[in-house]
């Protein structure tokens, strides 16, 4: 049976990870105009927050839903990224820095799609911990000083990257700790 299911992608939690793709596509459009961009921010955190707080509370966490919150953080992630790097708001040497998590949880992700190891596991591994959660803020607070703070971009962006890899290697050793057969 596959984890995406139509059905669940209906559920109010899902429909409020998807949210975050129209954002996606709108940031772009509103970068140069600081409020607007901060606005759109504000409401892919908002739904980023609330889709799993949601699940949790309705008893709707699905393997479906498990999948499409951190695609859709990913791709609002990258939509953002892209949109400062090419306004020149955020520095080349940035994109590393913002993205550390991601970085060092891509290879977990591919490995967990393509591994029959973790079949039992996958539902777990796109769930929030406390080093996630500090590196969402910390990255979220990055980006604002990139539209909206410049001159406190680089502390926040060097704070995005020991936040990040320390939220990537604790994704890790959970991960690692769930595998059948490791010790």
């Amino acid at each position: 049976m596959s984890p995406l299911s139509p059905r669940d992608l209906a559920l109010p939690p899902n429909l409020l990870s998807l949210a975050r793709l129209p954002l996606a596509a709108l940031f772009p459009i509103v970068a140069t105009q600081p409020a607007l961009a901060l606005t759109v921010l504000c409401c892919a955190g908002l739904t980023d927050v609330l889709d799993g707080w949601l699940a949790r509370r309705s008893g709707q966490v699905t393997p479906t839903g498990a999948i499409v919150d951190p695609i859709a953080d990913k791709v609002f992630a990258l939509a953002v990224v892209g949109t400062l790097l090419e306004s020149g708001a955020l520095p080349l040497w940035g994109i590393p820095a913002l993205l550390a998590r991601e970085l060092l949880e891509l290879p977990l992700a591919l490995w967990i799609a393509v591994s029959r190891r973790f079949q039992g596991a996958r539902l777990s591994t796109a769930s929030a911990n406390i080093p996630g959660k500090l590196a969402t803020a910390v990255q979220f607070a990055a980006v604002f000083a990139a539209i909206a703070l410049p001159s406190a971009l680089t502390a926040m962006l060097a704070a995005s990257a020991i936040a990040g890899a320390a939220a990537g290697v604790s994704y890790w050793a959970r991960q690692l700790r769930r595998v059948p057969g490791a010790a």
